[in-house]
C-alpha cells in the first residue's frame, strides 16, 4: 500500500521566516534612506541584517522586490480625504483649518517612514516615483476638495477662488511643508502643526493686493 506523504506544517519555522523577513526589510529601509536606493546592494542588506545573501533572496527576492515590500502602504485611507465633509460644520475658518492641519499631521506622521524612503529612492527607481506621485495626487485632491468647501461657505477672503485657496493649502499642508519642518529643521509635529495652522489662516484672510 502506498502512502502519500503529508506536508509538514511548522508554526515555529513560519515565525522564524517572518522575523527574518522583517529584519531584512528594516535593515534595507535604513540603508535606502541613509545611503540612497541606487547605492545599496543586496550584500549590504545581508550584512546589515547579519544573514547570508542567499537568505535575503530567498526571503524577499530582488532589491526591487524589497522596495516594493517597503512601499506597500495605502495612502487612500488618509484622514485628510475626509475633512472636506466636516469643515462645513466648523464654526469659522480657524476651526476648519485646525481640522485640516490635524488630519494632515496625522497622515504625514503615519506615512513618514515611507515618505523618507520615497525621497531617497525616487531619483533612481520608477516604482518609487510612481508611488510618490500617488501620495502627491491623493493629498492634492483632498486639499482641493477642502478649498472648494471653504470658498463655497465664504470662510476665506472674497478675492480668493478655489485655485488660490488650494495653492495656499498645498503650500502649508503638502508633504514638502511637513518634511521641511520635521526632517530638515527638526521641529516637533506639535510645533509644526501650530505654525502651519497659523500660516494658513493668515494666508486665507489676506486682503486683496493693492499694488497697481
Amino acid at each position: 500500500m502506498s502512502h502519500t506523504p503529508r506536508s509538514y506544517h511548522s508554526p515555529l519555522r513560519e515565525q522564524d521566516a517572518q522575523r527574518t523577513q522583517e529584519l531584512i526589510l528594516s535593515s534595507a529601509r535604513e540603508l535606502f534612506v541613509t545611503q540612497g536606493y541606487s547605492r545599496v546592494t543586496m550584500s549590504d542588506i545581508a550584512a546589515a541584517a547579519g544573514i547570508a545573501v542567499k537568505t535575503v533572496y530567498a526571503s524577499v527576492g530582488t532589491k526591487a522586490a524589497v522596495l516594493e515590500f517597503l512601499l506597500a502602504f495605502d495612502p487612500a485611507h488618509a484622514r485628510l480625504a475626509e475633512v472636506d465633509r466636516r469643515v462645513t460644520k466648523a464654526a469659522g475658518l480657524e476651526p476648519a483649518i485646525a481640522l485640516t492641519a490635524g488630519s494632515a499631521r496625522a497622515d504625514n506622521e503615519r506615512l513618514r517612514p515611507s515618505i523618507d524612503l520615497l525621497y531617497a529612492s525616487m531619483a533612481s527607481d520608477e516604482g518609487a516615483r510612481q508611488a510618490w506621485n500617488s501620495v502627491v495626487a491623493g493629498c492634492r485632491q483632498a486639499l482641493r476638495a477642502i478649498a472648494g468647501r471653504l470658498v463655497e461657505h465664504r470662510l476665506v477672503s472674497a478675492h480668493l477662488d478655489v485655485g488660490a485657496v488650494d495653492d495656499r493649502l498645498w503650500f502649508c499642508f503638502g508633504p514638502a511643508a511637513w518634511r521641511t519642518l520635521i526632517t530638515e529643521c527638526h521641529w516637533s509635529y506639535e510645533d509644526a502643526e501650530r505654525f502651519l495652522r497659523r500660516q494658513a489662516v493668515a494666508m486665507l484672510t489676506e486682503p486683496p493686493d493693492q499694488r497697481a
